[in-house]
């Protein structure tokens, strides 16, 4: 993996742990809300925290999606587990939300598991179908190149 590959994964983990607090910091100032109140929800989407976190959720979702076009969704998910962890942090510390014992344990036990995930390749190699056939994959460079098998 190159140096953007890192960087749109560290995107990804960044845009959804913003995104998230500053929506719901947002939300705790609008208060609940019902589906049944259109007002309610357009009024909710126009504080500036809501509508902040919104934007970096539209980030994340276009580096999300950049992600999945070049890896697995089982690399990608695991790959972005420390939000788990920088989401609490930020919770904890900058919402200042309490966070049990047992939450944390759950916490680390999914950061963890990333370990058994993180070795693997990126992209799961699938072989080329041509005619019916299955090509290997240095066999279909040279199909695409013209030379005959």
């Amino acid at each position: 993996m190159n140096f953007r590959k890192y960087l749109v994964l560290a995107g990804v983990t960044v845009f959804a742990v913003a995104g998230d607090s500053m929506l719901s910091h947002g939300m705790k100032q609008v208060g609940s809300i019902s589906i049944h109140h259109l007002w309610g929800v357009v009024f909710a989407v126009v504080n500036p925290w809501v509508a902040l976190g919104i934007l970096f959720l539209l980030g994340f979702f276009a580096t999300y999606t950049n992600a999945l076009s070049w890896a697995d969704l089982t690399y990608v998910m695991p790959a972005t587990a420390l939000g788990y962890v920088l989401l609490a942090l930020v919770a904890r510390f900058v919402l200042h939300e309490h966070i049990s014992a047992l939450r944390w344990i759950g916490i680390l036990l999914i950061t963890a598991g990333v370990g058994f995930v993180a070795g693997g390749p990126a992209l799961t190699e699938h072989p080329l179908k041509e005619c019916g056939k299955i090509v290997e994959e240095s066999d279909a460079e040279a199909v695409g190149s013209g030379v005959e098998l």
